[in-house]
């Protein structure tokens, strides 16, 4: 643990010394909240509504999990640089433990995810995203669902880590990590109520973990489209977030410390 947190440090310094990492993580999904909010707000029904301000607080639990695993795609090519520019070599001479260099990693790029989802939380009060606007809720459950969001974040983050392990350049890490992630994130409830999808479509949908995510932010925000249905992860929402996000941890956090092994051998 020690060492990750050092690798961890280590990662936040360079992000401090390279400001426009962050600054440009940040532009795309304020961009994402801004367009889908005036462009798609009063063409979209949700509960039989298309009243723009229904469909805006539906949308801000999809804005958000896309924007924590939209951070896969920066892990990985973080981590295709390190190997690229040969800096893992000088980690491997280190007495350290193995798994210390991603798992720094992906805490630092755990940090910058919050940092990202602060900034955006703000920004989508400002167009008027307010918790609580078709149920009661509290602070707690508020704060419950930025962490499920958070460790679906670092879950992904782990899928990153494998790819940039994978790939023989950075341009190449960025790439796949992005690529895979447009079927995930559409292919849910993020932006649609997925009981509109085609019938086919519509199991697909709901069992994604992404899905899952979502709905769960969706109760604990207490915003409107939880839409019943029969699939366990959309009537467990909560339940479902958090195994989804351990599983995935667990599966591709071994295979990453499983590649980089091989790698730095």
């Amino acid at each position: 643990m020690n060492d990750s947190l050092v690798i961890a440090r280590r990662n936040l310094i360079r992000m401090s010394r390279i400001p426009e990492m962050v600054i440009f993580g940040l532009i795309q999904p304020i961009m994402f909240v801004v367009l889908f909010t005036y462009v798609f707000g009063g063409s979209m029904n949700i509960g039989g509504s298309t009243d723009p301000d229904v469909y805006k607080n539906f949308l801000m639990a999809g804005i958000f999990a896309q924007t924590v695993t939209f951070a896969t795609a920066g892990a990985g090519a973080g981590i295709a640089d390190d190997m690229h520019k040969g800096l893992i070599d000088r980690f491997r001479s280190l007495p350290m433990a193995r798994g210390a260099v991603l798992t720094g990693r992906t805490l630092a790029d755990l940090v910058q995810t919050a940092l990202t989802l602060l900034v955006l939380a703000a920004v989508a009060l400002l167009v008027g995203w307010r918790p609580g606007y078709a149920e009661p809720t509290n602070f707690g459950k508020v704060m419950a669902g930025f962490g499920l969001l958070l460790l679906l974040g670092y879950a992904f983050t782990w899928i990153g880590a494998l790819i940039g392990l994978t790939v023989r350049t950075p341009e190449a890490a960025t790439s796949g990590g992005l690529i895979w992630l447009f079927p995930v994130t559409f292919i849910s409830n993020a932006f649609v109520d997925s009981s509109q999808m085609a019938s086919w479509l519509q199991p697909i949908a709901e069992w994604n973990p992404f899905s899952a995510t979502v709905q769960a932010c969706r109760t604990l925000f207490g915003d409107p489209g939880v839409s019943p249905s029969d699939a366990w992860p959309m009537a467990h929402p909560v339940w479902a977030s958090i195994i989804y996000s351990i599983v995935i941890i667990a599966v591709f956090r071994t295979l990453a410390v499983r590649k980089y092994r091989r790698a730095a051998g």
